[in-house]
Formats: C-alpha cells, structure tokens, sequence
C-alpha cells in the first residue's frame, strides 16, 4: 500500500523494483553504490535558512532498520553519519538531545513512515564517537544515559584552524576581542564561528592556547583573547 502511495505521489525508491520488497543483495548494492555524503561549503551567514536538502537514500525504506550484514551495516552507518552532520551543520545545531530528535524529520521520514528507533539511533551515534567513525559525536555527561550528544560538524581543532585563518586574514594578530566581539561583532557576520557554542569557542581557543597562538585572560563573564 505505501508503494502504491509512493507511486501516485511521484516517488520513486533508487535500486528497486516498484513492484516488490528490495532483496538483500539489492540492499546490499544499494549502500555499495551510494557515494559518501560530503559536507557542503557553507554559505555566508544569513537570517533564513532553506529547508535542508535529504539525499536519495533518505527515501529508501530499508535505511531506517539496521542491517544484518556487517558490509551493509558499516554502509549504512555512514550514511547516518553523514546524513546527521550535514543536517546539524545546515541548521548550525551544536549538540543533539535524542529524545527530542527522533520525533524531527532528522530521524523520521513522515512521507514513508519510518522512523529510526531510539536505540538504533543511540547505535549510530556511539559508532560516531569511535574511531571508526572519525570521533564526529561526544556524548554529554558520564552518567551513561546517552540522551544528549555534541555533534562535531566541526572538531574544535577544526574550529581552531578556521579561527586562527580569520585571524591571519584579517590582520587580528597582538589585537585583543572580547569573546563577543569574536562571536557577535560585524568582523564576523560572515564567518562560520558566529554566534558559536561558547563552550565550543572554549574548547577552540584552548587548542590555539597550547599552539601558543592565543592567551585568553579576564573573568568568565568578561572574558578577551589576543591572538598570536
């Protein structure tokens, strides 16, 4: 019934016949297939933000059920994987409670009625913080709930590099910024760390420290950094 539905509305799934349930080994070729998701160049900082663009595989129904084979199943999870940074970066969406999550279009796909379980989705992430998945999520708190998860879109090394390359261009070394000239000022309308998590910029700026190309000072409240 909801192929037929998919039918009539124009959709199509990739690497499937319309008729019947997609084998396994269709499956499995699918997610071979499928090239990785690159993250895309960021536009310039505006006040809209259009409606994130999905991939194809976000229509392709089995990608919400988690994959016996194990060559599938790493597929799959990097697709999540991707799938979940691109999406974050687009909405510039620092951290992720899960709970929340699943019930956005992150997670469900309302026009096919799937939805990533819970427990799946915390699957996907925990493969996120290791290695294997390049360290692109941190869970908050050692508690072990795992209910909220930092996103690193961008590491806070990656984000030291793009902070110290704003400073080389500009002309920002021995100046002194308050962190809110550094996140809010009109230098930095442009730039990608604008309005930046301050326990993100935090993590940042202490990575430029130990280089010894930054030396942040003052009360927490009222905090500079001049770069070197």
């Amino acid at each position: 019934m909801r192929i037929n539905q998919a039918r009539r509305a124009g959709r199509t799934y990739p690497d499937a016949d319309i008729h019947t349930k997609p084998s396994k080994s269709r499956k499995s070729a699918f997610y071979q297939s499928q090239p990785s998701l690159k993250l895309p160049k960021p536009p310039l900082m505006t006040t809209t933000t259009q409606p994130f663009p999905f991939p194809s595989v976000y229509n392709f129904p089995p990608l919400f059920s988690p994959q016996p084979n194990s060559t599938t199943r790493l597929a799959q999870l990097q697709k999540w994987s991707s799938l979940i940074l691109s999406y974050c970066r687009h909405y510039r969406l620092w951290r992720l409670s899960l709970i929340d999550a699943i019930e956005t279009p992150l997670f469900y796909n309302g026009a096919l009625n799937r939805r990533l379980a819970l427990d799946d989705a915390r699957d996907v992430i925990d493969w996120m913080t290791r290695k294997e998945g390049d360290e692109r999520a941190e869970w908050v708190g050692g508690d072990g709930t795992k209910s909220l998860v930092w996103i690193w879109w961008r590491k806070p090394e990656e984000w030291a590099r793009v902070i110290a390359d704003w400073v080389e261009e500009t002309g920002q070394k021995n100046t002194v910024l308050t962190l809110y000239e550094l996140t809010e000022g009109d230098t930095v309308a442009s730039q990608e760390f604008r309005n930046i998590d301050p326990t993100i910029l935090q993590k940042s700026l202490n990575v430029l420290v130990k280089r010894g190309k930054a030396q942040v000072f003052g009360t927490e409240d009222q905090q500079g950094v001049k770069f070197f």
